[in-house]
């Protein structure tokens, strides 16, 4: 029996070779003087062969294809996109930071005094707390009183300095005056020295970061409410802080364009 062989181009892997029977052909197919390809699927169907239907050729091929290495070309694409995405996120929250590091190192500061931070803890403010020290000496408060270039305002004490036993409050006020033809907002901050008295100078109420708006001309009393927590005369390391400043500086506030106050600078 003569075997005739043919390499199959269009359903089959082309590189797969099959030997088809003489007597197969001449029953099933004639060959035309043009065509020198036969089709392998339609013969083996018809001579009830189920080896290589169409849904095995069907999935034969998507095997294939699936096994194959993928683009490289296309992995670069999806790595460098996959970068672009960390980063953005990174410096979404490298901006948010940025913005809520000043809010949050205030608060820390007016919790624990650090950096010379006077405390707001209203928790401090406890009657026992405000009771004066009167076997203690008394301690000299200094206020001073600055404004930034950019603003134009006077700003000083009403009073130099006051003397106060640890323990006992005291009220002290500064006045602002705009001295511009055009209403301005400004913004205060404060800082105590020494750093390490901070800890102890409580503020029950003061105009501190809060925006305070002056129109052109007018002039306001601003109070600052104080003690001195009584746990001064307990520390060793103030056995020699005779005399504690009280700084303010008030500086112009500004805005993003989104009308959010930008924060300002601590002293």
């Amino acid at each position: 029996m003569k075997l005739w062989c043919f390499k199959v181009q269009r359903d089959m892997h082309p590189r797969f070779y099959y030997i088809i029977p003489r007597f197969y052909i001449s029953n099933f197919y004639k060959l035309n003087s043009n065509k020198s390809i036969i089709s392998i699927r339609e013969l083996l169907i018809k001579n009830g062969s189920n080896r290589f239907t169409s849904t095995n050729i069907q999935k034969s091929t998507t095997s294939n294809a699936r096994s194959k290495p993928s683009n490289p070309y296309q992995k670069r694409i999806d790595r460098n996109k996959s970068f672009l995405m960390y980063t953005t996120a990174l410096l979404i929250c490298g901006i948010g930071f940025t913005y809520a590091s000043v809010p949050l190192y205030r608060m820390f500061c007016q919790t624990t005094g650090f950096s010379g931070t006077p405390i707001t803890n209203s928790s401090k403010f406890s009657p026992e707390r405000l009771v004066p020290a009167k076997e203690s000496r008394r301690i000299r408060v200094h206020f001073n009183a600055d404004t930034s270039l950019a603003l134009d305002w006077s700003f000083i004490p009403q009073q130099r300095e006051v003397y106060v036993l640890p323990g006992e409050t005291a009220l002290a006020f500064y006045t602002a005056k705009n001295k511009s033809d055009q209403d301005i907002i400004g913004l205060a901050t404060y800082n105590v020295t020494p750093n390490k008295a901070g800890q102890y100078f409580n503020k029950i109420q003061c105009f501190c970061f809060e925006e305070q708006k002056l129109q052109a001309g007018e002039a306001v009393d601003m109070p600052v409410f104080f003690f001195i927590d009584p746990e001064f005369t307990e520390d060793p390391s103030m056995r020699d802080v005779d005399t504690i400043t009280l700084s303010y500086t008030f500086f112009k506030a500004k805005y993003d364009n989104n009308g959010t106050l930008i924060p300002v600078p601590t002293i």
